[in-house]
């Protein structure tokens, strides 16, 4: 057989004689047995390989790669060294759950190909030696004969030969909403893979109709096991708050390590012994050291993945939940995501009148049609009863109702013009009144379908016809005004109209009938040629879903910019843009007007800059490719875009995987795209995302404030070992109590701030800008403040206690308790950074209350229990002294508060 690879895309133009040449086959009796196992030996059998990926073991120990997890075995190891096992066995503990969480979430990714290949795992009928034969897909090989019928799934990419009224639902594949009538003429070279009528894909559904085809590609060579490949090669990017935590974590590992050798330095410089030195070193490093950390950044994540459960999103990778909070740009797709994914009736014109219908999907109980006569109703148009009358009769599709929820069984299209028949009040009874006789099907050269149907007892036998309006109008002579009367038919004022529906979006079909001979037992072409009466027409569209309208708008006004990247036409793309509230300048303000439209053909013309310029300015794509919606996410990312990216097709998934945070359907969703994608919507809403682009704001406010809470601590703590070294006193805290400070407070008191409520206005902002450090200059300055404050607190309540003649033990308890006490009552200052703790409700976070509480008990505790007292080296030590405690903990509360005030005061909180 010849090298096909270097006309691989090129089917489509290329005569099906030439196509049976290239591929060495027969139409007539197809390949036989030797052919057959000679090309699986050549091509492989009709599967999508599965790429080899890092086996589990390298996955689960790639867990402890990070720096922030390099420092917490540092910690353990320290701990361990000092002989404090249950501290080091607590913190191996924390780096072990952290490894074995991410490695579950990554598992569940790696998922994506396996799925991608079971989309292809069917059956076929195919040809060979003369004789059909049903085979698993597995098995077909290039230059197959492959008969496709309705229900049956495209095994392979083939070059269609042979139609009748075929139809293919290539949604998943190149974002279509409708289905495609297929044909087997020829196609220009540069046609785009929606425009290919004549070639049927791998993994795409038949949904009516018959049709025959070559094999011309299989397994990674058909056009989803090109997507396949595109997912392999897509880089699942660090999410921000990943690259954030990773650039803190390298400065903070440096910072550490870097005042480690000054401490020690510094005292060999001042005479002091090596081994003392190095014991501070390690007292300074178990100080910086933020121990719970980690752990706070997955149980915040971990709450943010529960709460968003309960709103429909159903979080697979855990940074992805912070992610959305980070989100500057949402790329969406159209079908299915903006709109129903459901075809509507939205306009009909019958009698020269113009009927606007309301409601969406195929509940005929929702909606009504609008008579320009609003007082007559519906009825007052005898030709808008005709009109829906044909559409009804005409007919092959059913509605059918289940648990509330209408479905059609059959085409789409269908489907909307039975529903608007039922708006209409025409319904089951009227098909029973008017059986159908003989049917001419649709058929791709002439455009049209007609039935005929018997007009009662002595009546004239009728025919209805739907199709295009050019075939429609061709065949008719005359046409009925609003009373029914025929009248001239006037062909300019339809296709006025029909231009008009057209510029909305709308997808346009012609109704027609015509009278027979009551002996009349059957129709043919011929009987359809001329004579007949033009009915009107019905307009329908996928129509955009009434909550993602709302859901795009407050998108909008938090500053984030939403764009639509479809394989749909783009005139329809166009349409819903306009009407979910998407533009070509700012969609962030809201700006009206003509939504320009790029193509991928267009894009494909691009230079790298060009196409980087215009995927910014741009706001919606249409016939994209996997390749274009990937190269689009890409763009976006280069100018430094935080890109979520929604979709629920095999063709999204590429894009969804390369994506900051790919985002598929639950329901209409291929498993492909929920695979590859980090989040998923239960209900296919695209108002979910609003919730959870929410949802993720507080969520990573929530790891600021833990973040801004505990550094001064870890810098306080460090700032006393190396006060204590440089002025050559006793050490105030001992490595073994800033453990006790860093475990117990992180975990009774920093945790609490994971459960603080979303604050009020926080869709109101715009979003973080992506280049934004967790450090911001108020952050360093406020985390310096507390730091230099705990530090004098300390070394004051020490000095203090050490003049009126406390022990050593009894004046380092003071110290650690003025730690404690200062760290409580900061806690409620970090539960806003900006606003002050009586604007939020004291009781609003009940769990900063308890913990505060609970820390004030172990306080105690590990004041007075003696175990405590021989463990921690602590003492126990008298009223004053707490009272002298408290009081250091509630004026650094007032300070704060007041730092708030003049931050705001000045306009630059936060910068």
């Amino acid at each position: 057989m010849k090298d096909v690879n270097l006309i691989a895309s090129h089917w489509h133009h290329l005569p099906i004689d030439e196509v049976v040449e290239l591929l060495e086959s027969d139409r007539e009796r197809g390949l036989d047995l030797f052919a057959v196992e000679h090309r699986l030996q050549a091509f492989g059998p009709n599967a999508i390989t599965a790429q080899k990926g890092q086996g589990p073991l390298i996955r689960f120990l790639l867990q402890f790669h990070q720096p922030l997890i390099y420092i917490l075995i540092a910690s353990g190891l320290v701990t361990a060294f000092l002989g404090e096992w249950v501290d080091s066995g607590v913190i191996f503990g924390v780096v072990l759950v952290n490894a074995f969480v991410g490695y579950i979430q990554e598992a569940k990714a790696v998922n994506a190909l396996a799925a991608l290949a079971r989309t292809m795992t069917t059956e076929a009928t195919v040809l060979r030696q003369g004789e059909k034969r049903r085979i698993p897909a597995t098995e077909l090989v290039p230059g197959d004969i492959v008969f496709l019928q309705s229900g049956d799934k495209v095994p392979a990419d083939l070059r269609l030969f042979q139609v009748r009224d075929l139809q293919i639902a290539e949604a998943a594949l190149t974002g279509e909403s409708a289905p495609v009538a297929k044909d087997h003429e020829l196609h220009g070279r540069e046609t785009v893979l929606a425009d290919r009528r004549n070639m049927a894909y791998a993994s795409t559904l038949v949904t009516y109709g018959q049709g025959t085809g070559l094999v011309t590609a299989t397994g990674d060579e058909t056009e989803v096991g090109r997507i396949s490949q595109l997912i392999s090669a897509a880089e699942a990017l660090a999410t921000p708050l990943t690259r954030k935590i990773s650039e803190f974590s390298n400065v903070l590992l440096y910072v550490i390590l870097g005042l480690a050798a000054l401490t020690v330095a510094v005292g060999l410089l001042r005479g002091q012994p090596f081994l003392d030195m190095f014991m501070a070193a390690v007292a300074l490093a178990v100080g910086a050291i933020p121990e719970g950390l980690p752990a706070a950044v997955t149980i915040t994540l971990a709450i943010g993945v529960s709460r968003m459960a309960k709103k429909r999103a159903i979080i697979r990778k855990l940074p992805a939940v912070e992610t959305l909070g980070s989100t500057t740009v949402i790329c969406t797709d159209k079908t299915g995501t903006l709109t129903e994914n459901q075809m509507t009736v939205q306009e009909i014109v019958a009698g020269t009148l113009t009927h606007p219908v309301s409601g969406t999907g195929y509940n005929p109980l929702q909606g009504t049609i609008t008579s320009p006569e609003a007082a007559s109703g519906p009825g007052a148009s005898l030709a808008l009863l005709a009109c829906l009358r044909a559409g009804l009769l005409c007919n092959d599709s059913q509605l059918v109702e289940q648990q509330g929820i209408w479905q059609v069984q059959g085409d789409p299209t269908e489907g909307a013009l039975l529903t608007s028949a039922r708006k209409g009040g025409l319904g089951p009874e009227t098909v029973a009144a008017t059986p159908r006789l003989d049917t001419v099907p649709f058929e791709s050269e002439h455009q049209y379908m007609a039935t005929l149907h018997d007009g009662g007892p002595g009546a004239s036998r009728l025919v209805f016809l739907k199709g295009a309006v050019e075939a429609v109008l061709s065949r008719c002579e005359a046409q009925l005004d609003a009373l029914g009367n025929q009248v001239p038919l006037r062909g300019a004022g339809i296709h006025e109209a029909v231009e008009t529906m057209a510029a909305k979006g709308l997808r346009v079909l012609a109704m027609a009938s015509k009278e027979m001979d009551p002996a009349t037992s059957g129709i043919y072409h011929a009987d359809l040629t001329s004579g007949l009466v033009f009915l009107g027409l019905q307009g329908m569209i996928d129509p955009p879903r009434p909550e993602a309208v709302a859901a795009v708008k407050i998108c909008q006004a938090a500053g984030i910019r939403v764009k639509m990247i479809t394989g749909d036409h783009p005139v329809t793309a166009a349409a819903i843009a306009q009407q979910v509230g998407l533009n070509s300048r700012a969609s962030a303000q809201g700006v009206t007007g003509a939504v320009p439209v790029l193509t991928g053909a267009e894009l494909e013309k691009l230079s790298d800059s060009e196409f980087i310029d215009r995927a910014e300015d741009t706001v919606v794509f249409a016939r994209a490719t996997p390749e274009q919606k990937l190269r689009l996410v890409e763009a976006l990312q280069a100018r430094g875009q935080v890109v979520a990216m929604t979709g629920d097709g095999v063709n999204d998934a590429p894009a969804l995987k390369r994506a900051d945070i790919g985002v598929a359907m639950g329901i209409t969703g291929t498993e492909v795209a929920k695979e590859a994608a980090d989040m998923v919507l239960t209900d296919d809403n695209f108002s979910s995302i609003e919730a959870a682009v929410e949802e993720g704001r507080g969520v990573f406010d929530n790891l600021i404030k833990f973040i801004v809470w505990t550094l001064p601590t870890n810098l306080g703590e460090g700032l006393v070992i190396l006060t204590a070294i440089f002025l050559g006193v006793t050490l105030p805290i001992l490595p073994v109590q800033i453990l006790w400070i860093n475990m117990t407070t992180a975990g009774f008191l920093g945790l609490a701030l994971a459960f603080e409520p979303k604050e009020p206005g926080i869709m109101l902002r715009p979003p973080r800008a992506p280049n934004t450090p967790i450090l911001t200059r108020s952050v360093i300055f406020r985390i310096t403040l507390v730091s230099l404050l705990m530090l004098a607190a300390a070394f004051w309540l020490f000095a203090w206690e050490q003049r009126a003649g406390a022990t050593l033990a009894e004046a380092r308890t003071a110290a650690v308790n003025v730690f404690v006490m200062v760290e409580l009552f900061y806690l409620f200052n970090c539960r806003s950074l900006e606003k002050n703790v009586f604007q939020l409700g004291l009781f609003s976070n009940p769990w900063v209350l308890g913990g505060s509480v609970a820390m004030f008990l172990l306080q105690l505790v590990y004041t007075y229990l003696p175990l405590m007292n021989r463990l921690f080296q602590s003492a126990p030590i008298g009223l004053a002294v707490w009272g002298r405690t408290v009081a250091a903990g509630v004026l650094v509360f007032v300070i704060i508060e007041i730092e708030k005030w003049l931050w705001k005061k000045n306009g630059t909180n936060g910068k």
